[in-house]
């Protein structure tokens, strides 16, 4: 409803200063995936404070860091199921003809490109399991 709404718009002018001061500090344009960059950090942030917040007890608190969390995930493309990943993963593999883990640079570079839409962590640990 209308609360959604202005919080929407609160944290919309929260993301334009983020954008604002990338812009400013490494002097370049803030493109699709820097953006995407600035919206995970954002949502990070409040995963962390979300912890913290239930660890104090602050239930009341961690909702509104969790709403916050809600309505910036909705700017995130849709995410690869673990499933996705792995087959994407054994994809970079062969296409590298990686083999050991001295490879795994050359396998990562080739699934940069998921940033987005899946959680690096994820593709790191699966890459490192098929490689060891």
């Amino acid at each position: 409803g209308i609360r959604d709404a202005q919080e929407s718009r609160g944290l919309g002018d929260v993301y334009k200063r983020q954008v604002q001061r990338y812009e400013i500090d490494n002097k370049e344009e803030v493109d699709d995936t820097k953006a995407l960059q600035i919206i995970n950090k954002m949502i990070k942030q409040r995963n962390d404070s979300i912890s913290q917040f239930r660890d104090g007890g602050r239930d009341d608190l961690a909702d509104k860091e969790q709403s916050e969390v809600d309505i910036l995930s909705k700017y995130k493309p849709a995410q690869l199921s673990e499933e996705e990943v792995a087959v994407k993963v054994n994809e970079a593999i062969e296409q590298s003809g990686a083999s050991s883990m001295q490879d795994m640079g050359k396998v990562m570079g080739q699934l940069k490109s998921l940033a987005g839409s899946a959680d690096m962590g994820l593709i790191s640990k699966l890459v490192k399991e098929k490689l060891s």
